[in-house]
């Protein structure tokens, strides 16, 4: 899958969760999304895309729940 489709996918479930009054809920919910309705491929594509220091284009929401889904 290419990475542009996963960060646009990626943002659309942070602004879902960025509605969230706490900022931690959002983060959490995030994170549970993306490791329960996403394939292994696709969290390892994110999560190698993230370690590489290309954050930029995601929402910080984003940024970090896909850190603590290593």
């Amino acid at each position: 899958m290419n990475i542009n489709t996963l960060v646009k996918m990626a943002n659309n479930i942070g602004a879902f969760f960025n509605s969230e009054p706490d900022r931690e809920d959002g983060i959490k919910g995030v994170e549970t999304h993306l490791r329960n309705a996403w394939e292994p491929r696709m969290k390892k594509a994110i999560i190698a895309h993230v370690d590489a220091g290309h954050t930029d284009e995601l929402m910080e929401i984003v940024t970090e729940a896909v850190k603590r889904l290593k």
